[in-house]
């Protein structure tokens, strides 16, 4: 007798960061998609891509800075929070570190598990995922499962590293 495979579990994961971090060509990395040609994100992108027994529903939201007052729309319901970086933009960490720092202090995205995509590490200039976390004060993350993980949303190396730490942090949130 077969057992019944039990339905998928639908997660829904929000991926946020600064304009021209590398968040569509994340998600599009993750769908299988063409990634070469991708224009800023004006409203929001949203993909379901199944892993590990899960069906995500990622939610891809523009960055850029007009945009982010709106991202609290998205808070809702999320499992996971993933925050792109692009490394090798050493100017903006700072604005980036407020940003996420506001995202942390959020209500409705309390206890949610992040992981914090160290993008572009491709690039010669792209500082290393340790250095990013060093400089971001992660260290001082209490209330929640997070991690940083180094990746290349072009060449996809460590994307899929990031993606396996988030289904195990969701079964451990949803049990």
């Amino acid at each position: 007798m077969r057992m019944k495979q039990s339905p998928e579990q639908e997660v829904r994961l929000l991926l946020l960061g600064l304009d021209n971090a590398g968040k569509t060509t994340l998600l599009k990395q993750l769908a299988a998609e063409d990634i070469s040609h991708i224009t800023p994100t004006q409203g929001f992108n949203i993909k379901t891509v199944q892993s590990s027994g899960f069906k995500l529903n990622v939610w891809d939201i523009g960055g850029q800075r007009k945009i982010r007052p709106y991202w609290r729309n998205y808070f809702e319901n999320t499992d996971v929070l993933i925050y792109v970086i692009d490394s090798s933009d050493k100017k903006r960490f700072e604005e980036s570190s407020m940003e996420l720092s506001e995202l942390l202090e959020e209500e409705t995205l309390a206890g949610v598990p992040l992981l914090i995509f160290a993008n572009k590490q491709d690039l010669m200039t792209a500082t290393s995922a340790s250095e990013l976390a060093e400089s971001l004060n992660l260290h001082t993350i209490r209330d929640r499962m997070w991690q940083v993980q180094a990746c290349s949303a072009i060449t996809a190396e460590g994307v899929q590293d990031g993606m396996t730490w988030v289904c195990r942090n969701i079964s451990f949130r949803k049990k």
